[in-house]
């Protein structure tokens, strides 16, 4: 696994001015985390990169010569997430500046083929990446959260309706929905604001693999732009390509039978190896 390492990039930076606001990226390394720093970076915030592996660092070679700072830690991983808490403690007091936004964007996905022989160990890793892990970070970086500050969850449109092979990954991005609802309500109190991502599919090196066809993808530049608007607006739900979002939360209020009729006549049928 990858040890925490924060690496300060920018040796000059004690000696100018602060950058307005700061924001927090995990899964930087790549797709949307990646394009969110880049554009949070021009439009003059001091950015926090985050990512798990070394080798893609220089995914963040242009980020860095724009001046972001970058935070090394695996987010699956307890420790490291309290070691990079005490990293940022101490970049947040270099820098004199605040965590005013945090984006926990880090995530995975991988689908159960042959639902009969249900991959129990697959299930138990995409949970665990894409919820139990943010709870490591909520638990992390919260505390170091002013009031007026805000986060923005991960989570995904598949949350609307059901799709096949989706048990681990839906099941994991619903968790979100919940969790982001949830505390949404307890952090009023504290002047945190709380938004619920949930992209359509986005053309990224994770949605690369997908093997079945993606209707109304967009970029990652799109991406970025409704999810900065959405945060920048102190929205509870940012989704998008809305004509999806809309289409999959209308269809949603079909009775089961039908919806589920309609997403398993698109399932190829498996041979059941105990016949």
């Amino acid at each position: 696994m990858d040890s925490v390492n924060y690496r300060p990039v920018d040796q000059s930076s004690a000696v100018k001015p602060a950058p307005h606001k700061t924001v927090l990226i995990t899964g930087a390394t790549s797709g949307i985390g990646l394009q969110l720093a880049q554009d949070y970076l021009q439009q003059g915030w001091h950015v926090i990169a985050c990512g798990r592996d070394r080798q893609r660092l220089d995914a963040l070679a242009l980020v860095e010569l724009l001046g972001a700072s970058i935070i090394v830690f695996d987010i699956s991983q307890r420790d490291q997430v309290q070691q990079a808490a005490k990293d940022l403690s101490q970049l947040l007091i270099q820098k004199h500046c605040q965590l005013d936004l945090v984006i926990l964007n880090a995530g995975s996905c991988e689908y159960i083929d042959d639902a009969k022989a249900f991959d129990d160990a697959l299930f138990e890793r995409v949970i665990h990446t894409n919820l139990i892990a943010m709870g490591y970070c909520l638990g992390a970086f919260l505390p170091l959260m002013p009031k007026g500050s805000h986060i923005g969850l991960m989570s995904s449109s598949a949350i609307y309706l059901p799709f096949p092979r989706a048990e681990a990954y839906g099941a994991s991005k619903a968790g979100v929905q919940y969790l982001a609802s949830s505390l949404a309500i307890d952090l009023m109190q504290f002047g945190i604001g709380v938004s619920l991502i949930c992209p359509g599919f986005v053309a990224t090196p994770l949605t690369a693999k997908n093997n079945f066809p993606m209707p109304m993808q967009v970029t990652v530049e799109a991406a970025s732009r409704a999810i900065r608007r959405g945060l920048k607006r102190g929205q509870r739900e940012i989704h998008f390509p809305r004509r999806f979002t809309y289409l999959l939360k209308l269809l949603s209020f079909l009775p089961a039978f039908l919806w589920q009729k309609m997403m398993a006549t698109n399932t190829k049928p498996l041979k059941d190896p105990s016949l």
